[in-house]
């Protein structure tokens, strides 16, 4: 019985050809589209889940009163809590911007490289997180001066050789220091939230000698907040009852009462939020998580509804069939059993051909996310499970639903040629059209949505030129006793050059952050708790403002004699738009009239900066404090437009004649800040794709019908044709039919797409308005693609002899 099956379906599969690609293609676009969404969003929900201690490892927050969480603390916090409280079993800590410098391999011949991907970690730290080492013991990294290399680091620097014992220099803002090597780990992986490319001991800087006067970098100061902390609490430690013993330590210890609490984030949802609605800082995003994952399945819909739709149509065709089997004694129960079993035959071709697309697509996809995924990312979570039954239950109903309808036929009706061939199904397969287009159309306007907020992004005026501006890292190996005059003859010799137009130096550029942030900002009007407010801290010299072509909106610029005065012996500054407001100010005259206080010092603001963006759209213009000093960290250089890898070439030679032995490592700053919004081009990539594909699913499905709509219409159209229609309009009387459904799919979509994409643009500071054109034009190019879709069998029918439609049957 089941081989008769079998036959009869693959024969029904040969014969109607059309019906069975339409068929087999949707599905196995729709499954492919899921399975390769389904991995994004399987890698995602990996993160971090590898560790052996997780469900008992927490990450330390600041919350401001506004609800604001950052994960920077102070590191005195851990040896003092430990002291306090039995809940710790650990702590580990480690800090990662600090250390960015320059790494080389001991020896005068060896190049070296600008590590950004480096961290200062905790002694335990190989042991307090489940990063597998290949070399050495964990313990090793509790001694000064001792450096763990990534096993691709090792390669990097030491090439075939061993690296244990050998010795790696770093150079930051601590000197140059030289570090051990006693451990080799393996890669991080890709779907880790911590990941470095080297880790330096944090021992090293528990020596006051080797701060060299960075004070605020001592491991046990409760007033500098840069280094990452994690606890690992004993067993059954409530966390929230935990997390109000640190505030009150906090608050206790504290030498100001700023409002800040102390926050602990489940180490398995830092990267994800526990919920929509958890406010705590996150290093992924879950709505995005959401929001792919209901695509993938709204797509896999699409091509569930296109079998339905095609199937049942296609079914009145086999209706006198249906009838001959119930007449010679077949129940429904068989009739059942034999069309299921060619709905999970047409299912699992699909799902076989999804394989086949999935692996021809998978280097597209992995460009599109700049990821490294396959199916077998799939396996990372239990994801999988859900996805597989997704597809298993959406192919069983789809396929159950196609099953029953066919084998319903009444028999008497069907063999007296009696079944209503013109309404049966219709309103379920226009249902199904409407909502198929629904999806694709609301798609369609999220792509547009997010180009024209990315778009706006990039395009809008962000107070300064960036034109042209190409910023050099500042040297950190060989800063002696001839530093300052090799910077000088280098600066003298750079403006030399006749292709630069302007330069400057800086500790901070835009498209990158702040030195720092700090609060204590007061002046004579404040108000209590003003001096809680929260500044971004930019070190500038004198021709910052200039070389970025930034305005001042009162007062004057730095001079040169400014930005050479001691930090602690500086009394002026300059303040933004956004910061003076924050102070209490009415006027930018009123400001620089008045003297400040910052903690204990007084200041006067002797010019205020025009409000620009310092960092991306996504994020409001914070308050800034400018403060004179002659920082080395970025050179800044205006070039003139043309010949940019020559004048690049020239620059390069004159740094390292001057600078010997760091990297020439730069960047432009509009380019940096185009990466900004890596995350929303990603996005919007993805959006492109899947409203693509959604819409080809669904026409697929169009045409399927729109032929049999001529099929089962051929005499009609012949008669008409014998009666004097013209081409037009038997075209217009095909196609309306589809054209308004459409139409209704447009009405339906539109108000759910713009509920949905104005949540989304409230995350951005500054962000677009949707516009009635957007509406219009993803209507019109829905309704474009319809009728070229129909509209191409209808013409085709209205060509067709009228004698040959007749004699059809």
């Amino acid at each position: 019985m089941l081989q008769n099956y079998l036959k009869i379906a693959f024969r029904n599969l040969l014969r109607h050809k059309v019906y069975s690609f339409i068929n087999i293609a949707g599905l196995a676009m729709g499954i492919s589209a899921f399975l390769l969404i389904l991995q994004y969003v399987s890698h995602e929900k990996s993160f971090n889940q590898f560790h052996a201690n997780l469900p008992d490892m927490y990450r330390l927050l600041n919350e401001d009163p506004k609800g604001v969480t950052w994960g920077e603390v102070e590191p005195g916090w851990a040896s003092r809590a430990k002291q306090r409280f039995p809940d710790i079993h650990s702590y580990c800590r480690f800090a990662d911007g600090m250390a960015q410098g320059i790494v080389k391999k001991e020896g005068p011949a060896n190049e070296s490289f600008r590590e950004t991907n480096i961290s200062y970690a905790e002694g335990n730290f190989f042991s307090f997180f489940s990063f597998p080492l290949k070399s050495g013991l964990p313990a090793a990294l509790a001694k000064p001066n001792v450096v763990f290399v990534s096993e691709t680091s090792a390669k990097k620097y030491f090439g075939t050789e061993n690296p244990m014992g050998k010795v790696l220099t770093l150079s930051n803002q601590f000197g140059t220091m030289s570090f051990t090597v006693e451990g080799i780990y393996a890669d991080m992986p890709t779907n880790s939230d911590i990941r470095y490319d080297l880790v330096f001991s944090l021992e090293t800087l528990k020596i006051p000698a080797n701060l060299i006067g960075n004070d605020w970098a001592d491991t046990e100061n409760i007033d500098s907040q840069y280094i990452n902390m994690f606890f690992l609490l004993n067993k059954g430690v409530n966390p929230s009852a935990f997390e109000a013993k640190l505030t009150a330590m906090r608050n206790e210890l504290s030498k100001e009462n700023d409002g800040v609490r102390f926050r602990l984030q489940a180490f398995k949802n830092t990267h994800l939020s526990a919920s929509l609605n958890d406010t705590l800082q996150t290093l992924g995003n879950l709505k995005y998580v959401y929001m792919l994952g209901g695509i993938a399945f709204l797509i896999l819909i699409i091509g569930w509804f296109n079998y339905v739709n095609l199937s049942t149509a296609n079914s009145l065709k086999r209706a006198n069939e249906v009838g001959v089997r119930k007449v010679i004694g077949a129940t429904q129960w068989h009739l059942v059993k034999q069309f299921l079993g060619e709905s999970m035959l047409v299912n699992l071709l699909g799902f076989v051909l999804a394989l086949v697309l999935v692996s021809a697509l998978q280097p597209f996809f992995n460009e599109l996310l700049d990821k490294s995924l396959s199916l077998k990312t799939l396996g990372y979570t239990p994801v999988w499970i859900w996805g597989l039954a997704v597809v298993l239950f959406g192919s069983l109903a789809s396929g159950a639903y196609t099953a029953f309808a066919l084998s319903n036929f009444n028999p008497i009706k069907t063999m007296k040629g009696q079944l209503n061939k013109t309404s049966k199904g219709v309103f379920l397969r226009k249902s199904l059209v409407v909502v198929q287009f629904s999806i694709s159309i609301t798609l369609v306007l999220a792509t547009i949505v997010i180009y024209n907020q990315l778009n706006f992004m990039q395009s809008q005026n962000l107070g300064m030129n960036t034109q042209q501006l190409l910023v050099i890292r500042g040297p950190e190996i060989g800063k002696d006793s001839t530093y300052a005059a090799r910077k000088n003859a280098f600066w003298n010799e750079l403006t030399q050059q006749s292709f630069i137009k302007d330069y400057c130096t800086s500790g901070t550029i835009p498209s990158g952050w702040y030195n720092f942030s700090t609060a204590g900002f007061t002046q004579p009007n404040s108000k209590s708790g003003d001096e809680f407010k929260t500044y971004s801290f930019a070190i500038i010299g004198e021709r910052f403002l200039k070389t970025y072509e930034i305005g001042l909106k009162a007062g004057r610029n730095f001079t040169a004699e400014e930005c050479r005065v001691e930090w602690n012996q500086n009394s002026k500054v300059l303040m933004n738009e956004r910061a003076i407001q924050q102070l209490g100010f009415t006027s930018a005259e009123q400001a620089i009239r008045t003297k400040i206080k910052w903690d204990e010092r007084y200041l006067e603001i002797i010019g205020v900066v025009k409000d620009y963006h310092h960092t991306s759209l996504q994020k409001a213009i914070e308050p800034i404090v400018f403060y004179p000093q002659n920082n080395n960290a970025y050179f800044t250089i205006r070039l003139t437009a043309d010949r940019m890898p020559e004048k690049i070439a020239s620059l390069n030679k004159l740094y390292k004649t001057y600078f010997t032995g760091n990297p020439f490592d730069y960047f432009f700053v509009d380019e940096n800040f185009n990466k900004l919004y890596v995350s929303e081009q990603q996005y919007s990539h993805i959006f492109t794709t899947a409203s693509l594909w959604a819409i080809f699913i669904a026409c697929l499905g169009l045409f399927g019908l729109a032929t049999f709509t001529v099929e089962s219409r051929t005499k009609e159209i012949g008669i008409r044709k014998v009666l004097g229609a013209s081409v037009a309009s038997i075209t217009a009387l095909l196609s309306k039919d589809f054209l308004l459904l459409v139409l209704l799919a447009i009405f339906i979509a539109s108000p759910i797409a713009y509920y949905f994409m104005d949540k989304w643009l409230q995350d951005f500071a500054y962000r677009i308005s949707i516009s009635w054109w957007v509406f219009a034009a993803a209507g019109g190019l829905a309704v474009l693609i319809a009728f070229l879709t129909v509209g191409f069998q209808s013409i085709k029918a209205a060509l067709m002899n009228p004698v040959k439609a007749l004699k059809s049957e």
